[in-house]
Formats: structure tokens, sequence, C-alpha cells
């Protein structure tokens, strides 16, 4: 069970596998949703609705007409209008019995009417001081009761914000009986060489949110930074320090190998600094993020985390350190896709890392000390490659912003090949094991290199090598 869990937790959910609406289809309307709610935000920005009725008065023209035709017009307006404008009062010149009987309002000394307001100012008080320790004696019968619950099963724990906030890209269905007079369709969308933007290689880890808030202290020192998990927004480390600035989220990848090599990869940026950047188009972003890592300032690497049995030949990260950019291409034409993309998915990337020097090997190659007694020795620091698999290509709408969930506007093209529960049962029915599944990048290699026997990438090729 496990096994058939592992091999089938990139498939997409049910909710997207529908048989009588293509992915292309989904993807239009989705992209039709997304800019028809960015124009009602931007006219609900702009407030048009509050200048609909306004004018700036009669014209030049107007104005001369009116004085020479001699006569003048007289505003005849009464104040009966603004009556409703007064405050409503008595007249002074009133007797007392119309105004205020005696018989229901006797007349008191001063004596007594000091008695009568501080007697009622204390018969006022003392209900509001009953009804507050009625609400919190109630309010703490309600947080027990609710700690009760939540030991016994959970009943009423909230989801987290963060749950979910991902924009998950779908399987890019693709389909190999393609014929070249259009009447069947491959799945590669149509404007793959002018509307879209690709990210690859894309490598191997965890999908989570980095999730910054505002600490006093220095950066790179206090703890500021959380890891969310991408389905449930639950915290995957403790805080740890950052030189990221406070109020930024980014959609990350964890690294597979983070505690050896301290690498984060950052796929995209939600907001920088309370700035939101979701509403903004692909290549926008991914230029933001490529920008502002590129300026962050860069810190010794943290102490070992490493057991301490295993520090003098070891050094383990105990957070990610180094924040990464996915490298984007917004060329994604047939050409560049066979000669460039497609095999830079399949490479290894390597990763410059500093790293200290264990203590042993420090101790054979002689530590230095600063002048006087007692002084620490210092960390000596080496750098190493690290070696960063690759899992797959994310293609993404060159028009589209970032919104949470799954959508059709992200295309996920994996690596390696994959089954789901259905499609291991049925292999075992036939035979065991029997032949392995083609990869997704090479039936998506196949496909455009289809198209381009076809003469479909012609055009686009001979616009991108002019001048």
């Amino acid at each position: 069970m496990f096994q058939e869990r592992k091999a089938a937790f990139k498939a997409p959910p049910s909710s997207v596998r529908d048989t009588t609406v293509s992915q292309d289809v989904r993807r239009t309307r989705a992209l039709e949703e997304q800019k028809r709610r960015r124009a009602e935000r931007i006219d609900s920005t702009r407030q048009l609705d509050f200048f609909a009725d306004l004018t700036l008065g009669p014209s030049d023209d107007e104005g001369d007409e009116d004085d020479n035709s001699g006569t003048t017009g007289i505003v005849r307006e009464g104040i009966s209008q603004f009556a409703s404008m007064l405050p409503s009062a008595l007249p002074s010149n009133l007797p007392s019995e119309q105004s205020q009987p005696s018989t229901t309002h006797p007349v008191t000394s001063p004596s007594d009417a000091r008695d009568n307001a501080v007697t009622m100012d204390v018969n006022m008080q003392v209900p509001v001081a009953t009804k507050r320790a009625k609400n919190k004696r109630k309010g703490k019968y309600k947080a027990t009761a609710g700690d009760s619950t939540s030991k016994g099963g959970k009943k009423n724990a909230k989801p987290s914000k963060w749950a979910d906030k991902c924009m998950y890209a779908e399987l890019l269905e693709m389909k190999d009986d393609f014929d070249v007079s259009g009447e069947m369709r491959d799945g590669i969308p149509d404007d793959i060489e002018t509307g879209w933007v690709a990210v690859t290689p894309i490598p191997v880890g965890k999908r989570c949110l980095a999730v910054t808030h505002q600490a006093s202290g220095i950066a790179g020192v206090v703890p500021n930074t959380t890891l969310r998990s991408r389905v449930l927004g639950k915290a995957l480390m403790k805080p740890f320090p950052s030189t990221l600035p406070p109020q930024t989220v980014l959609d990350c990848i964890l690294d597979e190998n983070w505690r050896d090599n301290g690498i984060l990869h950052i796929l995209d940026v939600v907001s920088w600094k309370g700035q939101d950047l979701a509403d903004c188009e692909t290549p926008f972003r991914f230029w933001w993020r490529d920008t502002r890592l590129s300026e962050l300032a860069s810190f010794p690497p943290p102490p070992n985390a490493a057991p301490p049995e295993k520090q003098s030949t070891t050094y383990q990260f105990p957070h990610p350190t180094t924040f990464v950019p996915i490298p984007y291409h917004t060329d994604t034409t047939l050409p560049t896709l066979l000669s460039s993309l497609i095999p830079l998915t399949r490479t290894t990337r390597s990763i410059p890392v500093s790293v200290p020097v264990p203590s042993a090997e420090e101790d054979t190659q002689g530590s230095m000390q600063l002048d006087g007694a007692g002084a620490m020795p210092l960390m000596k620091v080496r750098t190493i490659q690290a070696a960063i698999r690759s899992d797959g290509m994310l293609l993404y709408v060159a028009q589209a912003t970032y919104e949470p969930g799954t959508s059709p506007l992200s295309s996920w093209v994996p690596l390696r090949a994959y089954q789901t529960h259905e499609e291991r049962m049925q292999q075992e029915a036939m035979g065991g094991m029997g032949s392995t599944a083609e990869s997704p990048l090479d039936l998506f290699e196949r496909l455009v290199r289809k198209r381009v026997e076809g003469g479909m990438g012609n055009a686009v090729r001979d616009v991108d090598m002019g001048p």
C-alpha cells in the first residue's frame, strides 16, 4: 500500500480528470476568468462609479448665450428645505407645566438630586460588572471545553491559512496518435512557441512555502522564516534566520539533500516585502525573483547540526541558508525545446555551496587563532559543488497570474514515469511487472520533433533567426 501511494503521489487529482473537457479548454477558461477578475479589481480600485454623475458645469458658450439674453434668472427658494437640519429644542418662554408636568417629576432639592445621581450611577455599574464577569466565566468554560475536545479527537482544529496556497501544475495531457493534418490533437499547446515560459530543470525535493515575518533584531541572526507544507500548511521545521525581508512569501522546493548543502530552491514569488506580486504576469514575477534574490547578503554557515559523535567528520546544516532561483526560459520555440531545454532537463545541475571544514580536517591542516589569550579558532570554509538531480520541466502560461491550488495554467512534464493505482493493478493483472511506462519527457520530445518535421515551427524559427 505504501509503495502504491508513493508511486502515485504526483498524479493529478481526480477533479481535473474530466474526459469530456480537454485540458486546452480548461486552460482557456481559466485564463479568461483570471482576466475578468483582474479587470474587476482594477475598476474597483479606480472607483469609477463615484465620478459617473460629476460635471464641470456649463461651458463658456452656454454662459455667453445666457449673458446675451438680457434677462437674469432669479432663483427663488425658501428655507424650508433646511428646517430638518436644525436641532430640535423646546422654546424657553413656554411654561414649565406644559413641558414637564409636576405630577410625574416632582421638584427635589439639590442635595436629593445628588443622592439620586449617586444611587443611579451605582445601580448602573453593578449590572455591567456582573455581565462582564459572566462573559469571562463563559469564555473560560468554552476554552476548557475546547481543550478537552482537542485532546480527544481534534474536532475543533482549524485548517492553516497557508494550506493549499501553492500554484500546483496539472500533468500535461499528451497523445501519441498525432496527425499532421490537424484532425487529432497531441496535447501540446498551440501557442507553445509564443505564449509560454519554461522553468527547468525542476529539482527533486519537497514543495513548500517560505513565509517571513517581522522580527526585532539583526537580519540573518534572529529567526524570521518559516517553511510551510504545500497541502496542509504546517511548519516543516522551526523558524530559522534568513536574509529575506519581512512580509515575504515564496513558492519553494526544499532540496532532498538540504542537510548536506543547505539549499532552498525558489520557484516563484507571491509577495515581496509586503508587495503583492501574485497579480503580475509570469515573466515579470520570475524577473523580480532573480533580481531581488541577487541583492541578498551572504552570511557565514551556522553551527554544525550533526550528531555529536559525527561532528568531527561531518557537517550538517540546521536549516536552509542558500536561496537558489530555478532557471526560467522565455524562448520556448520548437527548435529551442529540442536542442536546449529538453536536454537541460535531463542533466544534473551543479551549484557551488560554502561549507565549514570539519574539526578533524581542520586539526590536520592547522587551525588559525586570533591574537590574545583564550582566542577562539577561526572557522574555515570551503566551497563544494552540490549535485542537484532533475525531476522534470514546468510550463507556465505567460499571461497568467499566480493562483493557489491546482491550475491548468501551469503544466508539468516529469522526467521519470510513474503509474496510478489503476494502472498498476491493470499491469499486475496482465502478468506482473511487464514493460515499464514511457517517460513523459520522452513523449514530449517525440511530439515536438513531429511538429518540427511537419513544418509547424518553421515560421517562428525564421523570425527568431532574424536580426
